[in-house]
């Protein structure tokens, strides 16, 4: 089963960085397209960014643009959000999740298939 595993989580000052990690050991992992949400106390899961199976798409949340970066490497089996000048408001829980869509990024959360427990990232000002 395609679960994914998030790590790299943690607490950091503003201005700071973090660097999460999406990982599994299935091998068809590779082929699944893989996005990161959050969630923050209080409100409701926002999409942060996502990727294509093959790396040919990316997008990015206009909330973190500029800012954070998606990739991923498959010889490795992960994916990788970099999250650079972090600010209090990025305080969340960050999931990954993996979709089966075929091409391009996937479109909202019922795209996704198969979702990881959350790494908490927190912020300090």
């Amino acid at each position: 089963q395609v679960q994914p595993v998030e790590s790299g989580g943690g607490l950091v000052q503003a201005g700071g960085s973090l660097r999460l990690s999406c990982t599994n050991s299935e091998p068809t992992f590779s082929h699944y397209a893989v996005g990161w949400f959050r969630q923050a106390p209080g409100k409701e899961r926002e999409y942060v960014a996502a990727i294509s199976w093959n790396s040919g798409s990316t997008d990015v949340a206009e909330s973190v643009k500029g800012r954070f970066t998606i990739s991923r490497d498959n010889a490795k089996n992960t994916v990788s959000l970099q999250m650079n000048s972090l600010e209090p408001e990025d305080t969340a829980v960050y999931y990954c999740a993996a979709s089966a869509v075929p091409f391009g990024v996937p479109g909202p959360p019922y795209d996704y298939d198969y979702w990881g427990q959350g790494t908490l990232v927190t912020v300090s000002s």
